[in-house]
Protein backbone atom coordinates (compact mmCIF):
# COMPACT_ATOMS: atom_id res chain seq x y z
CA UNK A 1 0.00 0.00 0.00
CA UNK A 2 2.56 2.97 -1.22
CA UNK A 3 -0.49 5.72 -0.44
CA UNK A 4 -0.84 4.71 2.80
CA UNK A 5 2.10 6.45 6.04
CA UNK A 6 3.61 3.62 7.78
CA UNK A 7 1.15 3.91 11.02
CA UNK A 8 -1.31 3.20 8.61
CA UNK A 9 -0.14 0.56 7.17
CA UNK A 10 -0.21 -1.01 10.76
CA UNK A 11 -3.38 0.22 11.61
CA UNK A 12 -5.71 0.69 8.48
CA UNK A 13 -4.42 -2.25 6.29
CA UNK A 14 -4.46 -6.00 6.37
CA UNK A 15 -1.41 -7.17 7.17
CA UNK A 16 0.44 -10.59 6.56
CA UNK A 17 3.19 -11.94 8.55
CA UNK A 18 5.21 -14.88 8.38
CA UNK A 19 5.36 -16.55 11.58
CA UNK A 20 7.55 -19.44 11.50
CA UNK A 21 8.99 -22.02 8.24
CA UNK A 22 10.90 -24.58 7.85
CA UNK A 23 12.71 -26.30 4.66
CA UNK A 24 14.14 -29.52 3.88
CA UNK A 25 15.38 -31.80 6.67
CA UNK A 26 17.28 -29.35 9.38
CA UNK A 27 18.53 -32.62 11.52
CA UNK A 28 20.02 -33.91 8.16
CA UNK A 29 21.14 -31.08 5.67
CA UNK A 30 22.23 -31.80 2.28
CA UNK A 31 23.39 -28.64 -0.53
CA UNK A 32 20.37 -28.78 -2.49
CA UNK A 33 17.01 -26.96 -2.99
CA UNK A 34 14.93 -28.90 -0.50
CA UNK A 35 12.02 -31.06 -2.06
CA UNK A 36 9.36 -29.45 0.60
CA UNK A 37 8.44 -26.14 2.80
CA UNK A 38 6.02 -25.09 5.28
CA UNK A 39 5.43 -22.08 6.64
CA UNK A 40 2.59 -20.58 9.36
CA UNK A 41 1.26 -17.61 8.18
CA UNK A 42 -0.99 -14.82 10.09
CA UNK A 43 -3.12 -12.21 8.56
CA UNK A 44 -3.98 -9.13 11.06
CA UNK A 45 -6.71 -8.10 9.32
CA UNK A 46 -9.08 -4.77 9.76
CA UNK A 47 -12.74 -4.05 10.16
CA UNK A 48 -14.15 -4.73 6.86
CA UNK A 49 -12.73 -7.56 5.74
CA UNK A 50 -14.45 -10.57 4.60
CA UNK A 51 -13.14 -13.06 7.07
CA UNK A 52 -14.85 -16.00 5.38
CA UNK A 53 -13.16 -15.56 1.92
CA UNK A 54 -9.95 -14.86 3.26
CA UNK A 55 -7.89 -18.50 2.27
CA UNK A 56 -9.80 -18.78 -1.30
CA UNK A 57 -8.63 -15.17 -2.38
CA UNK A 58 -5.09 -15.73 -1.20
CA UNK A 59 -4.80 -18.94 -2.90
CA UNK A 60 -6.33 -17.40 -5.98
CA UNK A 61 -3.10 -14.34 -5.89
CA UNK A 62 -0.79 -16.87 -5.64
CA UNK A 63 -2.50 -18.59 -8.48
CA UNK A 64 -2.44 -15.99 -10.74
CA UNK A 65 1.44 -14.73 -9.41
CA UNK A 66 2.78 -18.49 -10.80
CA UNK A 67 2.66 -19.60 -7.43
CA UNK A 68 0.26 -22.36 -8.08
CA UNK A 69 2.36 -25.07 -6.66
CA UNK A 70 1.65 -23.38 -3.08
CA UNK A 71 -1.20 -24.37 -1.21
CA UNK A 72 -3.00 -21.86 1.43
CA UNK A 73 -4.45 -24.21 4.64
CA UNK A 74 -6.64 -23.77 7.26
CA UNK A 75 -4.96 -22.88 10.65
CA UNK A 76 -4.57 -26.17 13.18
CA UNK A 77 -7.80 -26.47 15.12
CA UNK A 78 -5.55 -25.39 18.54
CA UNK A 79 -4.99 -22.11 16.58
CA UNK A 80 -8.30 -21.62 14.64
CA UNK A 81 -9.54 -18.87 16.97
CA UNK A 82 -11.06 -16.24 14.76
CA UNK A 83 -12.87 -12.91 15.93
CA UNK A 84 -14.01 -10.36 13.79
CA UNK A 85 -11.85 -7.19 13.34
CA UNK A 86 -13.99 -4.40 15.19
CA UNK A 87 -13.70 -0.55 14.69
CA UNK A 88 -14.93 2.51 17.09
CA UNK A 89 -15.20 5.51 15.79
CA UNK A 90 -12.54 8.97 17.21
CA UNK A 91 -15.64 10.47 17.35
CA UNK A 92 -17.86 8.12 19.29
CA UNK A 93 -18.77 9.82 22.44
CA UNK A 94 -17.42 7.07 24.96
CA UNK A 95 -14.40 7.35 22.96
CA UNK A 96 -13.94 10.87 23.16
CA UNK A 97 -14.96 10.78 26.89
CA UNK A 98 -12.50 8.06 27.67
CA UNK A 99 -9.79 10.46 25.85
CA UNK A 100 -10.65 13.20 27.71
CA UNK A 101 -10.20 11.20 30.87
CA UNK A 102 -6.98 9.98 29.98
CA UNK A 103 -5.67 13.18 28.92
CA UNK A 104 -6.88 14.72 32.17
CA UNK A 105 -4.96 11.64 33.95
CA UNK A 106 -1.73 12.27 32.48
CA UNK A 107 -1.82 15.78 31.32
CA UNK A 108 -0.49 14.82 27.34
CA UNK A 109 -2.70 13.99 24.43
CA UNK A 110 -3.29 10.05 24.57
CA UNK A 111 -2.76 8.66 20.34
CA UNK A 112 -5.93 7.31 19.08
CA UNK A 113 -6.93 3.92 17.01
CA UNK A 114 -9.79 3.40 15.83
CA UNK A 115 -9.67 -0.28 15.04
CA UNK A 116 -8.79 -3.56 16.51
CA UNK A 117 -7.69 -6.46 14.34
CA UNK A 118 -9.58 -9.96 14.92
CA UNK A 119 -7.37 -11.66 17.23
CA UNK A 120 -9.64 -10.15 20.62
CA UNK A 121 -13.52 -10.95 21.05
CA UNK A 122 -14.07 -6.95 20.60
CA UNK A 123 -17.32 -7.84 18.15
CA UNK A 124 -19.21 -9.50 20.96
CA UNK A 125 -19.39 -6.09 22.29
CA UNK A 126 -19.43 -3.82 18.90
CA UNK A 127 -22.16 -6.28 17.24
CA UNK A 128 -23.68 -8.82 20.01
CA UNK A 129 -24.54 -5.44 22.05
CA UNK A 130 -24.12 -2.45 20.32
CA UNK A 131 -21.12 -1.16 22.60
CA UNK A 132 -18.24 0.66 21.69
CA UNK A 133 -15.10 -1.31 21.97
CA UNK A 134 -12.34 0.80 23.99
CA UNK A 135 -9.00 -0.67 24.99
CA UNK A 136 -6.09 1.04 27.20
CA UNK A 137 -2.97 -0.60 26.58
CA UNK A 138 -0.30 -0.55 29.30
CA UNK A 139 2.82 -1.05 27.34
CA UNK A 140 6.20 -0.02 25.65
CA UNK A 141 7.98 -0.48 22.42
CA UNK A 142 10.51 -2.97 23.59
CA UNK A 143 8.07 -5.30 26.09
CA UNK A 144 8.81 -8.33 23.81
CA UNK A 145 5.06 -9.01 23.48
CA UNK A 146 4.06 -12.59 23.78
CA UNK A 147 8.30 -13.75 23.79
CA UNK A 148 9.96 -15.52 26.26
CA UNK A 149 11.28 -12.57 27.87
CA UNK A 150 7.72 -10.40 27.87
CA UNK A 151 7.86 -7.89 30.41
CA UNK A 152 6.50 -4.82 31.50
CA UNK A 153 8.35 -1.69 33.22
CA UNK A 154 7.18 -0.77 36.62
CA UNK A 155 6.64 2.89 34.98
CA UNK A 156 4.67 1.23 33.11
CA UNK A 157 2.38 -0.27 35.46
CA UNK A 158 2.19 3.01 37.79
CA UNK A 159 1.11 4.90 34.45
CA UNK A 160 -1.54 2.17 34.14
CA UNK A 161 -2.75 2.93 37.54
CA UNK A 162 -3.24 6.38 37.15
CA UNK A 163 -4.92 6.10 34.03
CA UNK A 164 -7.08 3.65 34.77
CA UNK A 165 -8.22 5.72 38.12
CA UNK A 166 -8.69 8.56 36.77
CA UNK A 167 -10.73 7.06 34.13
CA UNK A 168 -12.96 5.01 36.85
CA UNK A 169 -12.71 8.41 38.82
CA UNK A 170 -14.70 9.75 35.87
CA UNK A 171 -17.20 7.24 35.32
CA UNK A 172 -17.82 7.26 39.14
CA UNK A 173 -18.70 11.20 38.70
CA UNK A 174 -21.58 9.91 36.93
CA UNK A 175 -21.22 12.52 33.79
CA UNK A 176 -20.79 9.93 31.17
CA UNK A 177 -22.26 9.62 27.76
CA UNK A 178 -25.72 7.61 27.15
CA UNK A 179 -25.02 4.24 26.35
CA UNK A 180 -26.74 4.47 22.97
CA UNK A 181 -25.13 7.06 20.62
Amino acid sequence: EPDLTPPQRVYAANVFNVLAYSTGTPGRPVNAIPPKASANCQLRFVAGTDVDNIIPVLQAHLDKAGFGIVKVTPPPASNDGMFKATRTEPDHPWAMFVRNSVQRSTNSKPAIVPSMGGSICNDVFTDDLDLPAIWLPHSYTSCSQHAPDEHVLMSVCRSALDVMTGLYWDIGAGDVPPRAA
